[in-house]
């Protein structure tokens, strides 16, 4: 639709004074953003945005991501406008306790918020996923063309430009041929230091164009070059390449005093400047939170406007049929199995019988899973050689072919986690990554959104202690398992056997809207002893050993799990229960952990390949937590053993000279 004039005007102002109001009355939030960003997101609501509030997890929706967070009052002011669920009592209640307008965007909270934003950088890489989606699930339905041509809008700010994910993300974009991802760079020379000067001077536009983006310049306050440049991006899809608009804007723009200034940045603009600036507007300084009739008639009728394409829409969607539909449902609800578990227990058993490490049993078992799940799709950060999760029979996705599984991230550990996030939260897929652990530092930042935005993201890392070897300290992780552990809502995974990395794959796969981690060896583990019962692995931990009237307790995760049986057997006079925790903190919150413990106060000891003090807290103050608590060295993984003390005779030393003590 097209809005000119006086009501184009008065429309811009509602959006503004809105975000003014909200930040005001909280007396906390960032006007200038949404302030200088109005025309921009009022131009792609009324003339491009596809949506339906009535229907608002309508699938070819467009996108919109506002990756500036930090503005979060412009998303709140235009979803309210636009018809969605989210009341002016909550736009009242902006970031107080509970409300639905929390201090940033949370996408499990508020009802047509896209994804959790704010942490810069994240939104318009989880962009990225968003339309990589969108090309994967067209390819899936050739022929249904007009199923999926959702597209994808966002605005980025200087700080999400400047954070090393967005250009990670960007080359992939670029990479892939991403058009229908189309993006506004809100080029407002402000940071909260001061002008962007102080610390940026690379050319954007030169930096895009490299990536393989088109780009535009605009100025972001001139109602005919918005249009424009919108119509010119919306017209390029199509021709592989994504879109930025760079768009000169003016934070805090129609602020007498704070136009242009950091002080516009972060914090109210204060009861005189907001009079100052509704007076310039010629906008009333009472009622605040002011909606004229006019302008909800504007957004009422954009509504009414878009229902032809949601029903045309609707309409194909109910005449699918056949294997058309079947595929449909399948990666629009995607479930597993109810006998995935069993299935997957039935390929462990196939791999039980002999050495192996970690990482190429959970490969193995990936593949039977990936055939049962074909919503399963991801790839790793340059190293499936080595991760070994490369789905077997699929095709790579490439620029121009998007009906394949297997995703290269490239040397990207970042932007891997982040663009699986936006699949994440896109329906039809759920996504994977794989890399060595210590790399998961790279991705914690992303790792903890999909925790927090609870999205059923799956990370395989392998390589996952000192054994890998001769790589080193750089490469060996030490803490890394702790500090996952830490996430709340993740669920670290630490197979020893293929039992357990079948048990660790059902349990991804069948964790909704939850993310997990699979950590795995790089170096082959003996089979264990007794892990044939699924439903005792599946619980998070369980008795590997259990002899009769048992006189002490050893817990292990992981390839020290061997390590913790073999110990067992040199303790002389002892009958050591061995317990296998391969999820400690899905066994700690059901209580199971306890239980395999058993109620005897037996003294306790835990052996894993890193931290110890998280597992001081499972031990109890007597207890004996074995571990690593420095880098690691570089050699040979025997020799590591013999170094740290991880090796059979030395483990039954150390528990031997504790018991002597207890």
């Amino acid at each position: 639709m097209q809005v000119e004039g006086s009501l184009r005007q008065q429309c811009i102002n509602t959006i503004k004074f809105l975000a003014v109001d909200g930040v005001e009355k909280a007396k906390s939030g960032h006007p200038g953003m949404p302030m200088g960003c109005a025309e921009l997101t009022f131009e792609l609501f009324t003339r491009h945005l596809r949506y339906n509030p009535r229907d608002p997890k309508w699938p070819n929706r467009d996108r919109f991501v506002l990756s500036a967070g930090h503005g979060s009052m412009l998303l709140y002011s235009m979803l309210h406008l636009a018809g969605y669920d989210l009341p002016m009592e909550e736009l009242k209640r902006f970031r107080q306790i509970d409300s639905k307008t929390p201090g940033h965007p949370e996408s499990h909270m508020t009802v047509g918020v896209e994804t959790t934003t704010g942490p810069l950088g994240q939104g318009i890489t989880n962009a990225v996923g968003m339309a990589l989606a969108g090309k994967m699930l067209a390819a899936r339905f050739p022929e249904q063309k007009e199923l999926f041509t959702f597209r994808v809008f966002g605005i980025a700010s200087d700080g999400d430009l400047m954070e090393g994910v967005s250009h990670e993300a960007a080359s992939v974009a670029g990479h892939l041929g991403l058009d229908n991802l189309i993006f506004f760079y809100d080029d407002n020379h402000i940071s909260i230091d001061g002008e962007t000067e102080i610390s940026l001077s690379d050319d954007a536009q030169k930096r895009f164009e490299a990536y393989g983006w088109s780009v535009q310049r605009i100025d972001g306050h001139n109602g005919e070059q918005i249009q424009k440049a919108l119509d010119v991006a919306v017209s390029k899809i199509g021709e592989g390449r994504p879109q930025l608009i760079m768009a000169r804007t003016h934070i805090g723009h129609g602020s007498p005093n704070k136009v242009d200034s950091h002080n516009a940045h972060g914090s109210p603009l204060g009861k005189e400047e907001i009079a100052l600036t509704k007076k310039a507007a010629g906008w009333p300084e009472e009622p605040t939170f002011l909606i004229p009739d006019a302008v909800k008639k504007v957004f009422a009728d954009r509504a009414a406007e878009l229902a032809a394409d949601y029903n045309a829409w609707k309409k194909t969607a109910s005449s699918l049929s056949g294997e058309s539909k079947s595929r449909y449902d399948q990666l629009l609800s995607p479930a597993a199995p109810s006998d995935l578990l069993a299935q997957l227990f039935a390929k462990a058993k196939e791999l039980a019988g002999k050495p192996e490490a970690t990482r190429s049993l959970a490969g193995k078992i990936e593949q039977v899973a990936a055939k049962l799940c074909p919503w399963l799709v991801g790839g790793s950060a340059d190293l499936n050689p080595s991760c070994n999760t490369y789905i077997e029979g699929s095709p790579s996705i490439q620029r121009g072919k998007y009906e394949g599984r297997n995703i290269h991230y490239g040397v990207r550990e970042h932007a891997m986690a982040s663009i699986n996030n936006g699949l994440a939260v896109t329906s039809g897929f759920v996504p994977f990554g794989s890399t060595f652990l210590i790399f998961s530092d790279y991705m914690r930042p992303a790792i903890r959104l999909a925790a927090l935005s609870h999205l059923q993201n799956v990370f395989v890392f392998t390589h996952d202690s000192i054994f890998l070897g001769e790589d080193g300290p750089t490469h060996q992780p030490i803490e890394q398992l702790a500090a996952l552990r830490l996430i709340p809502n993740l669920r670290v995974v630490r197979p020893a056997d293929a039992y357990e990395c079948a048990a660790a794959w059902a349990f991804a796969l069948e964790r909704k809207e939850l993310p997990t981690a699979i950590v795995l060896t790089r170096q082959k583990l003996p089979p264990l002893p007794g892990t044939s019962d699924p439903n005792a692995v599946i619980k998070g931990a369980y008795r590997v050993v259990d002899p009769e009237d048992p006189t002490m307790v050893i817990v292990a995760t992981g390839s020290e799990v061997h390590l913790a049986v073999a110990a067992a057997a040199l303790l002389e006079g002892q009958r050591a229960r061995v317990i296998s925790a391969p999820c400690l903190e899905a066994a700690e919150d059901a209580g199971v952990l306890d239980a395999v413990f058993g109620p005897e106060n037996l003294p306790r000891v835990s052996i894993e390949a890193g931290r110890t003090n998280e597992w001081k807290a499972v031990v109890g103050r007597n207890g004996l937590a074995i571990g690593i608590d420095d880098f690691g060295n570089s050699a040979p993984d025997k020799d590591l053993a013999e170094r740290y003390g991880l090796t059979p005779d030395a483990v039954a030393k150390r528990i031997r000279e504790w018991l002597g003590k207890w």
